[in-house]
């Protein structure tokens, strides 16, 4: 990889780099480097492992903000959906990473250059590079570029995200009554249906809520209900 590859990547990802030879080492595959005759970890792995680091701080930090609701257990749940594999391949497909990564030709032919363990690993690399080359600061300004809109989406989703289970967890630490859904209400044609759901506990309504189907409109019943006892 030349110069000009270089600066190509670091104009995609907004970050020019005082040494640029970390950025090619974290685009150097083990199976390049092997090929090549390399010296003794001349390829990514090792930033990889900062880079992850990195990442589950940078994550974990931004989410802690975000849920203040949130006990430990969820927040776990929330940064390794996060941090996935499949989540980060798909980051690294969005900056082109795989047509910038050194593979060996073997490593080439079985599609390497594709493959989310790969990419997920690569993309990990390149935050850990950041990380030695400019710091935290600049580490979590690229990384949030890039996973500000993975955690907003799940933020959004996180009002339908298991609710109910949530809501008779809160329930069962003062009652042994058991809560209860109903479909209140429908509006609209049989392709395009709104259902509006409550959720009852000893005769009183905890809370009610509207969704495409019924499951959603008893989530966000459950959802309802939960914001109102926050309160």
């Amino acid at each position: 990889m030349n110069n000009k590859n270089l600066v190509e990547f670091e104009k995609i990802i907004e970050y020019k780099f005082k040494d640029n030879s970390l950025l090619r080492l974290a685009l150097t595959h083990s199976s390049f480097a092997n090929e090549h005759k390399l010296g003794k970890n001349e390829y990514n792995e090792r930033l990889e492992f900062l880079g992850d680091a990195a990442l589950d701080l940078i994550v974990s930090r931004h989410i802690y903000k975000k849920f203040p609701e949130l006990p430990e257990g969820e927040l776990s749940k929330l940064r390794a959906s996060v941090v996935c594999e499949g989540s980060l391949a798909k980051k690294a497909r969005e900056i082109s990473l795989g047509n910038f990564l050194l593979l060996g030709k073997g490593e080439e032919i079985t599609g390497g250059r594709n493959r989310d363990s790969v990419l997920a690993d690569a993309f990990e690399a390149v935050i850990g590079a950041i990380y030695l080359d400019g710091g935290m600061e600049c580490a979590e300004k690229y990384v949030e570029s890039l996973m500000a809109d993975v955690v907003e989406n799940l933020k959004s989703d996180y009002r339908y995200m298991d609710c109910k289970t949530r809501l008779q967890e809160i329930i069962q630490k003062i009652s042994k009554d058991p809560i209860s859904y109903a479909i209140v209400n429908e509006e609209g044609p049989d392709h395009n249906k709104v259902f509006e759901a409550q959720v009852c506990h000893e005769g009183r309504v905890l809370g009610v809520g509207k969704g495409r189907s019924k499951k959603e409109a008893e989530q966000s019943a459950a959802s309802d209900a939960i914001s109102k006892m926050n309160k």
